[in-house]
């Protein structure tokens, strides 16, 4: 008996240890290009040419490169236009998806499924880029920071995921407050959005990631370069080099290149930590269920 719990005393050791070294790999193959990134946007340009373009751990630290962002380049002024689309293009897409999920997770809604099969066609299919673009030129969005929120003010998977978190809401304990005399709107304020902060704490995180990394929207809508986001100006950046002018014009170096990408990912960095115990905990609610 007492060899049998060595075996499984062992095994389990085994295990455990496996498990902590492709943890440990899969760590450093995503922490790689994170260091390799930072580290070449704080190296010289010249070091980093005597090493063939690759510097993990520079001789010397040079913060030019970020100098030069905030200088010399309009990254800054981008800076302000992401900060808006993604502070209130994520309220908004919260208030609406909220708003539209709890009638839809009420099982005595009249035409419920109705509205369900319209929301999961829109998942399915859309009308396409063009439609799209003549639509948002009609409603006069363009060259506007809006255009880059309205057209996507509900995602149909957030929608979908807080509809189905907003069903496992005990009836009963919505019948009490009606039967007290509670309205549906002081309800849903009251009672559901409580119980689903952390799935709307998630949805919230998943929102804002998209509207930082605003590329698509941005490009389609926006022409003028004072109302680009910063992923459109880190991007110009990006493929400066290729598409070079006259002999004259300034090239962003690697060095220059990577503290752009530094700085445009910063935020999602700084913030994140203090959101994913929300985050998890929306993600891995409802998971198991008694």
């Amino acid at each position: 008996m007492q060899s049998n719990r060595n075996v499984r005393s062992r095994d389990d050791v085994v295990f455990d240890t496996s498990v902590y070294i492709i943890l440990a790999i899969v760590a450093l193959l995503i922490l790689f290009p994170v260091a390799f990134v930072f580290s070449a946007s704080i190296t010289p340009y010249e070091e980093v040419l005597r090493n063939g373009g690759f510097v993990l751990i520079p001789k010397v630290i040079s913060w030019e490169a970020y100098a030069t962002l905030i200088k010399k380049s309009t990254l800054a002024d981008s800076f302000f236009v992401s900060a808006f689309i993604t502070i209130i293009g994520t309220a908004l897409n919260v208030i609406f998806t909220t708003l539209m999920a709890y009638p839809l997770s009420r099982k005595d809604l009249p035409w419920r499924k109705a509205f369900l099969g319209i929301v999961v066609f829109t998942l399915m299919f859309n009308g396409g880029m063009i439609p799209t673009y003549l639509v948002v030129r009609a409603t006069g969005l363009i060259n506007s920071v809006w255009s880059m929120i309205i057209p996507q003010i509900i995602w149909t998977q957030h929608l979908l995921v807080l509809k189905s978190f907003m069903e496992s809401i005990p009836e009963e304990l919505l019948e009490s407050a009606r039967i007290d005399g509670a309205g549906e709107f002081r309800i849903l304020v009251r009672i559901a959005i409580p119980l689903c902060v952390p799935i709307i704490i998630t949805v919230a995180v998943y929102y804002g990631v998209q509207h930082w990394n605003e590329f698509q929207q941005a490009i389609f809508y926006i022409t003028k370069p004072q109302l680009w986001p910063v992923q459109v100006i880190v991007r110009n950046i990006l493929v400066a080099n290729e598409n070079v002018a006259d002999v004259g014009q300034v090239i962003p170096t690697m060095t220059l290149q990577m503290a752009s990408v530094v700085v445009a990912t910063m935020p999602i960095f700084v913030f994140y930590p203090f959101i994913q115990k929300f985050y998890v905990r929306g993600i891995t609610s409802g998971a198991v269920k008694g």
